[in-house]
C-alpha cells in the first residue's frame, strides 16, 4: 500500500483499536492507580526511556497542569545525579513497554532504598518494572500501527491515553475546578476563555439602565448615552425585567412614541450571566444569540455588563 491516506486511516484504525482494548483492560488495577498517586506527600515522578519517555514528558505536564504536583526526570540523567530531585514522599510514575529498560535500573533501586511507591505503565506484567511496581496497569498486547519496524505508535497511544485517564480521574478526585485551572494557565486563548465575568465586567457606574415605565424616546435615548447597543429595564426593587437593544427599537420604529412605556417593547426574562460564568461561556451565549452585549446580574438585579469586544480584546475566541 503507497496511497497515504489509506496508509493514515489503517494507522487511525489500528490505534483505535489499541485503545478500544485498552478501556476494556482496565479494571480495578486503575483505581488503585488513582488511589496511590492522590496519595502522594509530594511530587508524582514520572520518567521513561525514547519514545516512552516523551509520552512521560506531556503526561507530566498534564499532571501539573489539573492540580498534581508533577516533574519528569530522566532515567538516564538519574543515574547522574538527579536521583537527589526525587524524596521519599514522591511517587515514582515509569513507563516501559518493555518492562526491562536498562536505564530505569538505578532509579527502581533508589525508590527501593527509599521506599518510595512505583506506579508502572508497561505491556510486560511479569517484566522487572512491574515486579519493582507496588501497581501495574497493563497495556494489552495491540498491533502496533507500523508492522514493518514496530515502531512504537499504538503503544505510545495507549500510554498518552492512559496517562490522560490518570490525570482527568485525579483532577475530579480532588476537586480541581475550572477556576483552579485559570489559575495554572493565565496566558494565551486558554487563560483568557477561563476568566470570570466579573474580571472583564463593567461595573455598575456604566450599567446602561431605565425603569420599566419609562417612555420609549427616553428608552432610546439611554441606549444611544449608554454605548453598548442595549438598555437594561429595571423594576422599582432594581429586579432585570427585561432587555432592548437597537435593533428592536429599529424593528419597533413605530412605536417610538411617549404613549409605549419600556415594557412594552422588552424581551422578556433575559438570558444572563453571573459575576462567576466564564469569559468563553459569555462569548458563546452572545455568539449563538446574535447579541452584542449580555448584563450580569446577582440576586436578581444587573452588577455589570460585557460587551462582546471585551471577550475579544483579551483573546476569547
Amino acid at each position: 500500500m503507497t496511497d497515504p491516506l489509506l496508509i493514515a486511516r489503517e494507522v487511525l484504525t489500528q490505534e483505535i483499536k489499541g485503545l478500544e482494548m485498552l478501556k476494556i483492560a482496565l479494571g480495578e488495577d486503575f483505581a488503585g492507580a488513582v488511589a496511590l498517586l492522590n496519595s502522594a506527600e509530594g511530587r508524582v515522578v514520572v520518567t521513561g526511556m525514547g519514545k516512552s519517555g516523551h509520552v512521560a514528558r506531556k503526561i507530566a505536564a498534564t499532571l501539573a497542569s489539573t492540580g498534581t504536583s508533577a516533574i519528569f526526570v530522566h532515567p538516564a540523567e538519574a543515574s547522574h545525579g538527579d536521583l537527589g530531585m526525587i524524596s521519599d514522599k514522591d511517587i515514582i510514575l515509569a513507563l516501559s513497554k518493555s518492562g526491562e529498560t536498562a536505564e530505569l535500573g538505578d532509579l527502581l533501586a533508589h525508590a527501593a532504598r527509599f521506599t518510595i511507591p512505583v506506579l508502572a505503565i508497561t505491556s510486560e506484567l511479569q517484566s522487572t518494572l512491574a515486579k519493582a511496581a507496588v501497581v501495574t496497569l497493563g497495556l494489552p498486547p495491540a498491533q502496533e500501527a507500523c508492522g514493518e519496524t514496530l515502531a512504537p505508535t499504538t503503544s505510545t497511544t495507549m500510554m498518552m491515553a492512559l496517562g490522560d485517564a490518570l490525570a482527568v480521574a485525579l483532577l475530579r478526585e480532588k476537586g480541581f475546578t475550572a477556576g483552579d485551572f485559570r489559575g495554572f494557565h493565565p496566558g494565551g486563548r486558554l487563560g483568557a476563555a477561563l476568566r470570570r465575568a466579573r474580571d472583564l465586567m463593567h461595573g455598575s457606574e456604566a450599567l446602561p439602565l431605565i425603569d420599566e415605565q419609562s417612555p420609549m424616546p427616553m428608552v432610546l435615548q439611554q441606549i444611544t448615552n449608554g454605548g453598548f447597543g442595549c438598555v437594561g429595564v429595571i423594576d422599582t426593587n432594581g429586579v432585570l425585567r427585561g432587555v432592548i437593544t437597537d435593533g428592536d427599537i429599529r424593528r419597533q420604529v413605530d412605536k417610538v412614541s411617549d404613549r409605549i412605556q419600556a415594557r412594552d417593547v422588552m424581551t422578556k426574562d433575559p438570558r444572563t450571566a453571573t459575576p462567576d460564568t466564564l469569559a468563553g461561556d459569555v462569548l458563546a451565549y452572545m455568539s449563538r444569540n446574535k447579541i452584542t452585549s449580555v448584563f450580569v446580574i446577582e440576586d436578581k438585579r444587573p452588577v455589570g455588563i460585557i460587551h462582546v469586544h471585551d471577550c475579544l480584546s483579551i483573546g476569547v475566541l
